[in-house]
């Protein structure tokens, strides 16, 4: 699934600019031309990535930084800022707010793409293209296609994006809560027993190739995806 971009910026034409860039790379954009507006756009569903100017009407980006992180639901959104800014203590302002990366106005649109990309590998690798091999266990997110050993292997449209987020958040422990927010968005209401069936589904599939076993159950606590 293309990973979603808020634009938080009130220039027209740097606006269309980014938008037109981001489409023509893959992304899904959604435009802002304030900080306000954002925060309508953010309490109906969540980005995967924002793009906030430093200087807009009414609440700076800095604020709106600032008010992302200190929510629980936003916090782990990341953020890349643009600014005429070059000043070290202006940068220094910014990442002490949370801010994950800076790009300097004027700005190339390939030099953009590039930190989105590399962002998003690093925070969410679950929403690049980017294919995943783990102990022979292999997920192509172009094709949708999912082997095990070398043999094709049959998974429902959850379980496919389950074992995405899975496979690339290796050796952690994550609660039901989290893997809800991270599979089906913080927006879709599900019972958090739920996992529990999808997980046993996604199980099954990888059976046959003995890949079961690389999903961990840690009582009390909830799943890990191991290859200890």
């Amino acid at each position: 699934m293309p990973a979603s971009i808020l634009v938080v910026e009130d220039e027209p034409a740097i606006q269309e600019l980014i938008t037109v860039n981001l489409e023509h790379a893959g992304f899904v954009p959604v435009r802002a031309d304030s900080a306000e507006r954002a925060f309508e756009i953010v309490r109906g569903e969540l980005p995967d990535l924002v793009l906030l100017d430093w200087t807009l009407p009414g609440m700076s980006g800095i604020e709106f930084a600032r008010r992302l992180r200190a929510e629980r639901r936003t916090q782990a959104v990341p953020i890349i800022m643009l600014t005429a800014r070059t000043a070290e203590n202006d940068k220094l302002v910014g990442l002490d707010t949370g801010v994950d990366d800076y790009v300097t106005k004027p700005f190339s649109p390939r030099e953009l793409n590039a930190r989105i990309k590399t962002l998003l590998r690093r925070l969410a690798p679950q929403l690049t293209d980017q294919v995943v091999d783990v102990a022979g266990l292999m997920l192509d997110p172009v094709s949708q296609r999912v082997t095990g050993n070398g043999h094709s292997l049959l998974l429902g449209p959850t379980e496919y994006r389950l074992l995405h987020f899975l496979m690339t958040h290796t050796e952690r422990v994550y609660s039901r809560a989290q893997v809800l927010d991270h599979v089906w968005g913080d927006n879709v209401y599900v019972e958090e027993r739920t996992i529990d069936v999808h997980i046993r589904r996604l199980r099954k599939a990888l059976n046959g190739t003995g890949h079961d076993r690389l999903i961990e159950t840690v009582r009390g606590s909830g799943y890990r995806f191991s290859i200890g």
